[in-house]
């Protein structure tokens, strides 16, 4: 029995971001989320970071994006996150 398999070559469009840069950030319930200019979010728990998990609604809701996006900066708790550090995952209570 031959069996023949007829083969297309077809070239599939596909998205590659360039870089991860931050956009927006939002808190619900224990989890903060932070948009990309490309569309991801990336969702940690809050409760990796310290100073905001203690810190008031009012003071998480106060962020600062640097110029390049690659970084988050809360000017009333004294706290600064890389978008590269929480694309790692990683969870300093475990460092």
């Amino acid at each position: 029995m031959n069996i023949s398999i007829l083969s297309i070559d077809v070239a599939v469009p596909v998205y590659t971001p360039s870089s991860a840069v931050a956009v927006s950030v939002g808190f619900a319930d224990e989890m903060m989320h932070v948009r990309l200019a490309d569309g991801r979010i990336i969702s940690v728990p809050i409760v990796w970071f310290p100073r905001l998990s203690a810190a008031s609604e009012i003071d998480r809701e106060n962020y600062e994006i640097g110029p390049s996006g690659s970084g988050i900066h809360w000017p009333e708790i004294d706290e600064d996150l890389s978008v590269a550090g929480l694309m790692a995952g990683v969870d300093l209570r475990a460092a």
